[in-house]
């Protein structure tokens, strides 16, 4: 090698030392109320996620792109919203286009090693599952994958190892409910649909086995290069299976003694970085991909609010289904015990590890990306608005500064009701002052229909024109 090269080389290695590790994890189903740093009167313990918060910064105005799990997880990885591609392919298709820039591909541009553990659910080529599963993470920009296609409530169950099933799903599993004097709905407690299942896999494992993936990465990592881990848990999304070291010890049932595990996990994985002494150059961002299953009956029956205090649940356009807890520990540069207001999306991953890699996405890449850096040193950042598309395909929001819009009535999700038709001389949308009415309780549509004007076209210029590129 000649000395240029050994020179570019060396000062690629010093670039990447001087960058900080990434470690992402997303839990799945969490409401913003669940972790005690977001909820003072939690009834579930978190003590992790809280060490997160005492050391790093809390953000208690971010939002999951969509309140859907392939929708926001879309989002998080592309910087781009998902109501911009037909996510109800994912079954079949990849829904991240080959080529397109994710927050793995610019990482690994930029020198980073990435890997990739838990739940992808943003869709592989599937033709066949004896076959190469095409599309999925390896080939989005991660050098290696150990996962599972969607949630273990959706089969087949199997886990994959980079882009092939570990053992295909050769087996059957039968469709399980809680009991009826549990008083869970149909979609919480040990729900699971009925399906094929490999003979490797047993659902009560795979928690475990993905923090045991993600330690191992950890502990194996070689320090020439710094790395990027997305770490996505697939609980508390159903079915809640506590192990029986966690069953029973919290006051919120298996619900919360599930939280309690996912804490214990985070635990895991975060002693796993400090004995590795990775832990005072990383960024570790911790949330959750979308709203919680949680009715009104059980916030009565347990006295826990899983919304903290929100309105809606999983789906919904309404904050609860998309307002998440999010903290992001980076010692030396997010200030211990600090809290920010700022409005932040997932989507705006890509644009903030470019600029804290010190380069530029492409014009083309991450439309709905805006760097929260700033935010992380405690200033202002770019993003002054939100949009987002419900669970239902017909309901959009849009969020300016306090006011947000609803363009239907309802939840436009699970809560209900769902959908309203609109009553003569009453109003066709939503209009609520966040600020001053977090609840979401007191519809202002009629009372100011300059608002309502400018919020919709605020909303028709951003699906119109990648939101980045607005002047």
């Amino acid at each position: 090698m000649s000395l240029k090269l050994l020179f570019l080389s060396f000062l690629l290695s010093m670039t990447c030392l001087a960058r900080p590790n990434i470690v992402i994890i997303l839990v799945d189903d969490m409401g913003y109320g669940d972790p005690g740093c977001f909820n003072p009167n939690s009834k579930i313990a978190t003590p992790h996620i809280d060490s997160l918060a005492r050391d790093g910064m809390k953000f208690t105005d971010a939002h999951a792109p969509g309140p859907l799990c392939h929708m926001s997880r879309y989002g998080l990885l592309t910087g781009r919203y998902p109501f911009r591609t037909d996510v109800g392919r994912w079954p079949k298709h990849p829904l991240i286009e080959e080529g397109q820039m994710t927050i793995a591909s610019l990482s690994k541009s930029q020198g980073y090693k990435t890997a990739m553990v838990g739940k992808w659910h943003v869709g592989f080529k599937e033709n066949g599952y004896d076959k190469p599963l095409p599309g999925g993470p390896v080939d989005r920009g991660f050098d290696s994958y150990f996962g599972i296609r969607a949630s273990t409530d959706i089969p087949p169950y199997f886990y994959i190892r980079d882009d092939k099933a570990v053992q295909p799903p050769t087996g059957h599993i039968e469709k399980e409910l809680s009991p009826e004097e549990t008083g869970w709905n149909a979609i919480q407690g040990r729900m699971r649909r009925a399906g094929g299942i490999s003979p490797d896999m047993n659902i009560d494992d795979v928690l475990p086995n993905f923090t045991e993936e993600a330690v191992e990465i950890i502990k194996s990592h070689k320090k020439e290069a710094p790395l990027m881990l997305y770490l996505a848990y697939p609980a508390p999304h159903t079915p809640w299976l506590p192990s029986e070291e966690f069953l029973g010890k919290s006051k919120v049932g298996i619900y919360g003694d599930f939280v309690m595990m996912v804490d214990a996990q985070v635990g895991k994985v975060l002693a796993a970085l400090e004995e590795a002494k990775m832990d005072k150059d990383t960024l570790v961002i911790f949330t959750s991909d979308n709203g919680p299953c949680w009715y009104d009956k059980d916030v009565k029956k347990y006295g826990h609010d899983s919304q903290g205090h929100l309105r809606g649940m999983k789906a919904d356009a309404w904050e609860a289904g998309h307002r998440m807890p999010f903290v992001a520990r980076w010692p030396g540069v997010a200030k211990a015990g600090s809290t920010s207001e700022q409005l932040i999306c997932f989507t705006d991953f890509l644009a903030t590890f470019a600029d804290l890699m010190g380069t530029e996405i492409p014009k083309e890449a991450g439309p709905d990306s805006f760097s929260f850096l700033p935010s992380l040193k405690g200033e202002p950042s770019s993003r002054d608005s939100f949009v987002m598309r419900a669970g239902s395909a017909q309901v959009m929001t849009v969020r300016e500064g306090d006011w947000k819009l609803i363009t239907a009535l309802g939840s436009g999700g699970f809560s209900k009701p769902k959908n309203v038709k609109p009553e003569a001389d009453g109003p066709t949308g939503q209009l609520y002052h966040l600020g001053k009415d977090p609840g979401e309780t007191n519809n202002l549509f009629l009372e100011h229909p300059e608002i309502v004007l400018r919020l919709s076209e605020k909303l028709e210029a951003v699906k119109n024109t990648p939101h980045r590129h607005l002047k």
